[in-house]
């Protein structure tokens, strides 16, 4: 496997404390710093935050930068 498809992961479900179970999350955007951006995890049913995740300048260029070069694929006729 290619060690680039695991570099940026986003949760869809955590461990909420509130809720006694896994939940879906959301992600929000919680600060913007010069070298990094700091995400929030909110649990969508009580809506605690249940984590974060940040993304350093180099990781926010790296994905672009993989997301230009991914060629499009085009719709069945």
């Amino acid at each position: 496997m290619n060690q680039q498809q695991f570099e940026n992961f986003t949760a869809s479900s955590l461990y909420c404390e509130k809720c006694k179970a896994a939940m879906p999350v959301r992600e929000r955007l919680l600060l913007v710093l010069p070298d990094r951006e700091i995400f929030d995890y909110l649990c969508t049913e009580c809506g605690s935050s249940v984590g974060r995740r940040e993304i350093t300048a180099g990781e926010k260029i790296l994905t672009q930068a993989m997301a230009r070069r991914r060629p499009r694929r085009e719709a069945a006729h």
